[in-house]
Parts: C-alpha cells; structure tokens; sequence
C-alpha cells in the first residue's frame, strides 16, 4: 500500500515537537473548508438513501446528467483498471501514485508519460491516465486539448481517465463545465473524477463521484456495492455543493491567497501554482523540506522529480509563521554562502 501525505505524526516524532505546534502544508487541502452544520440525528441511525437530493444537485454542480456518489475517488481509481479494455495504458508523470499504482496491481503496468507526450500517447494507447489540474506539479489541460486527444483514443476504442480532484477551484478547466456553469458535452469514452476532500475541505467525508457514460458508471456501481457514501457525508456532500456563494467566495480567496504564497516562494526557485497549491521545484528539496520541519512546518517533499508541494495557510498568524520561517531560511543560505565563499 502506498504512503500518502506529509505523515505529519511521523513528524512529530522524528524532530521532537508535539503534534498541536505544527503547521501542516503537506496537503493540498483547502485549510478553510466549507462550514458543516450541525447534523440531524436520524442520517446516523438510517441506512443512507439514493434517491436523496444529493446526486442531482451534484448533477447542477458538475454539468453532468449523473454523476456517481462515490466513497471518495480512490474507489474508482482503484476499479476503473478491472473495466476499462485491455491495451496499453499510459498515466501522466508525476501524478497521484495511485493511478499507477492500481493498473500495475491489477497486472497492467503502465507507462508513463509527460504533458507534452499526450497527443503521440492518444494515437496509440488504449486508455490515457492524467489529472486536472495535475498533482504535484501544477500541470493544467484546456478541455478543447483533452476532447481533441479523447477523439484519437476513440478512433481506435481507446479511453481517457482525467482525474479533477482539484478542479473545483477552477472549473473553465474542466471537462464538464465551464466557470457560468454552462454544460459541456462529454465524449463517451471520457472518465471524470472529482472529490469534495480539497476545495470543499471535507477530506474526511470521503466522497467523490465519477462522471462516466451509462454503461461505464452501472458497471462501476456495481463493483462498488451498495450505501457507498454514508449518510452524514452525503448530507455534508449535498449542502457543500448547492453553496453556490460560498464557492464563488471561496474561488476568489484561493485566488488571492496562492498568488500570495508563490510570492513567499518566488526567492527559492521557480513556482508553479495552482488555487491549492504550490509546487517549488528545487533540487535542494530535501535541505529546504528539513529546514522548516525544524521550525515545525511541514511540507510535501516530492524526489522524482526533486520538489517540494506546499498548500495553504489558513489564518493570517500561520502566514506570519510561514513568512518568518523562510526569511531566516534564506537568511541562514545567504549567511552560509558567503562563508564558503571566504573559505
């Protein structure tokens, strides 16, 4: 099984500081979510009920006729292999591990592939495995490049998978609607993932949904079983998705504030951003990641390729910490450098 997040107890314990005096940024998780209500007593006393508001207003939501309630996207990633036609598979790299990881588990090892491979890799293999915007490095597709590349897939029966785990926070780049919230048409061999665990902020909901052609999604249901999602997290779900103003809110805070983290970023290297997250490629990684886990600030440390992903503080003290962290950083580097230079 694979390792996911910064691992923060590990932390803890390694640099010797307790647990409540960290600031996390090992995830890309939005740090101010959407507030859960108070919940009725009787969504933890009853089995969960499909025929709630939920999958039609996530139908609003998406741009989708019907999308599938899912215990998170993992679920899919990991059934989809088991569905889609056998055949060459190609997933983008870097990537969520996962992604691989579930076609090589079930005998398919992939190959991986960069960005700007996608068209060569549409020509030939059966299903094309990428995210939108992509994890770690902040990749992002125009869904006029991904139809033109699910139209060479289908000219042979090929599939395309996009996983928008992080799309709400920008959706002019999904494939399933646009920023009016104006639908778009999707392509019978396409697969879109999403997930309420970053822009929503409810990771621990587990609830994500797949976008899939009719026969694709009663297949994938069936493999899931029955009363995937539980009854307090489709409650959570449903209210998170028709809170339109939050969104709209929300969109332009995350705005704001990754513009404001890349600039914190900019003296250490070249930053890539997204609403979520930042992705610092360095070579130096590992140096910087040891350097602010000391300070108790922790950070995605990424080697292939050499990086390091930070997500966003939330409140203006954390900012002021993460600021201060990184002045003294570069302080000391500058301090060093000028000593092995009189060396």
């Amino acid at each position: 099984m694979l390792e996911h997040g910064g691992r923060l107890r590990q932390a803890a314990a390694h640099y010797g500081i307790p647990l409540a005096d960290w600031l996390d940024l090992s995830t890309g998780i939005n740090p101010l979510g959407w507030p859960v209500p108070p919940l009725p007593a009787a969504c933890w006393q009853r089995l969960p009920e499909d025929d709630d508001s939920l999958e039609q207003i996530a139908a609003a939501a998406y741009g989708h006729p019907a999308p599938l309630p899912l215990p998170g996207s993992q679920a899919a990633i990991q059934t989809l292999p088991y569905l889609l036609p056998t055949g060459p598979v190609a997933v983008l790299a870097p990537c969520y591990a996962e992604h691989a990881h579930a076609f090589a588990i079930a005998g398919r090892v992939p190959q991986r592939f960069a960005a700007e491979q996608l068209e060569d890799l549409a020509a030939r293999a059966r299903v094309v495995v990428l995210a939108n915007p992509n994890n770690p490095d902040g990749e992002v597709f125009t869904p006029q490049r991904l139809a033109a590349a699910a139209a060479r897939l289908a000219a042979h029966g090929g599939w395309l998978v996009v996983d928008e785990a992080f799309g709400d926070a920008t959706p002019e780049l999904s494939l399933t609607g646009s920023v009016d919230a104006l639908p778009r048409t999707l392509p019978e061999n396409i697969i879109v993932l999403r997930s309420l665990g970053k822009f929503y902020g409810l990771a621990g909901a587990r609830v994500g949904f797949a976008l899939a052609p009719p026969a694709l999604r009663s297949a994938l249901r069936e493999r899931i079983g029955p009363w995937p999602v539980s009854g307090p997290a489709r409650l959570a779900a449903a209210g998170a998705l028709a809170d339109r103003d939050w969104q709209v809110a929300t969109r332009a805070r995350l705005a704001r504030d990754s513009a404001r983290l890349a600039a914190l970023l900019a003296p250490f290297g070249a930053v890539r951003r997204t609403a979520l997250f930042c992705w610092l490629p360095l070579a130096e990684a590992p140096a910087l990641h040891a350097a602010l886990a000391r300070r108790g600030i922790l950070t995605r440390r990424f080697d292939d390729p050499c990086g390091l992903r930070f997500g966003l503080p939330g409140v203006e003290a954390e900012w002021q910490r993460l600021a201060a962290a990184l002045a003294a950083i570069a302080k000391e580097s500058v301090m060093e450098n000028m000593k092995e230079q009189g060396a």
